[in-house]
């Protein structure tokens, strides 16, 4: 069994379903100290208003880093003393993936699979380090498999890339919750 002191918990759900409030109430129940990783980039007005109606809703006491991707990196430099981090959120992380060095409206196969190593490569070094710190580590992310299948081929990437990562976390989490409609429900669990 898994020391209590290391967890890894992963939040699912779907658009404003209540993902990041469920991530923020489970970090303040399980410590005191709390580093959250946001992985937004403010590309345009709307983005940046979000950013920070997010921002103001964390307790004042929280530290926050900003990193759209090599997460276990700036957790590690970032973390001092923080026994709990929220990372919110994978969805952004993967889309952060693709974005910056692929087309995402021209991702051709051998684009994907690069996108895919990558992102397999970060989730490796998260959980790596989820297992190496002693520290509670919840993941919020989108699940987008749900809904309609994506009329274009970087929508469908972006799913599928997404799905597998979040596939990955839940295996390696201890804690899988999915919200719908504000409420947490609890998928898998470990004692």
């Amino acid at each position: 069994m898994r020391n209590m002191a290391k967890q890894c918990i992963l939040i699912l759900g779907g658009a404003r379903s209540g993902k990041s409030c469920f991530a923020q109430q489970l970090a303040t129940g399980l410590g005191e100290r709390v580093l959250f990783v946001a992985t937004a980039k403010p590309l345009d007005e709307e983005m940046h208003q979000r950013i920070e109606h997010h921002r103001r809703a964390r307790p004042r006491q929280w530290r926050t880093v900003e990193a759209s991707s090599g997460i276990a990196q700036a957790i590690r430099e970032y973390r001092g003393d923080a026994d709990v981090v929220i990372l919110d959120c994978l969805s952004l992380l993967v889309a952060n993936l693709i974005s910056p060095t692929h087309d995402p409206t021209q991702l051709e196969q051998a684009d994907y699979d690069t996108v895919e190593k990558e992102m397999n490569a970060e989730l490796e070094k998260l959980i790596a380090l989820a297992e190496d710190l002693p520290l509670r580590l919840i993941i919020v992310s989108n699940e987008v498999g749900m809904g309609l299948v994506p009329v274009y081929p970087a929508g469908r990437a972006y799913r599928d890339l997404l799905g597998r990562a979040n596939q990955f976390i839940a295996q390696c989490a201890d804690r899988v919750y999915l919200m719908v409609a504000g409420i947490p429900l609890e998928l898998k669990g470990r004692d």
